[in-house]
């Protein structure tokens, strides 16, 4: 027969706590395409999403597929899907979030941005 459990009981100094944001957020469209995407593509782990310099504003959006994570990638898994985010883009894209619309025109992956401050007429480019 086992002994009786024991539990030890320490005070602990009152911390606050700091919520954690979250870096992308997928809508449903925006997973349903990349799980699109993925399938035509079994050799990679995911997408890749980074920013570069370019346009009239500075900044634009850079989505490609990705074969392996970089050590300073930060990884985003949401409903099965995987996305990286460059270590550039890290601070531009936290709280965005990633939706996928189709028009007659067009069809895109669109970033609702908090971070942006300005966009040029086109909508290619941001600032921060």
């Amino acid at each position: 027969m086992a002994g009786p459990l024991s539990a030890t009981v320490r005070a602990a100094t009152r911390r606050r706590l700091i919520p954690q944001r979250v870096a992308l957020v997928l809508t449903q469209a925006a997973v349903n395409k990349v799980k699109t995407l993925m399938d035509s593509r079994p050799d990679m782990i995911g997408i890749k999403v980074g920013v570069r310099t370019r346009g009239c504003n500075g900044l634009s959006y850079t989505i490609e597929y990705a074969k392996e994570k970089n050590k300073q990638d930060e990884v985003v898994v949401q409903d099965g899907v995987t996305v990286l985010i460059d270590k550039k883009a890290q601070l531009t894209l936290l709280g965005t979030e990633m939706d996928y619309q189709e028009s007659k025109l067009a069809s895109e992956f669109v970033f609702h941005n908090p971070n942006i401050k300005g966009t040029c007429g086109c909508g290619e480019s941001f600032s921060v």
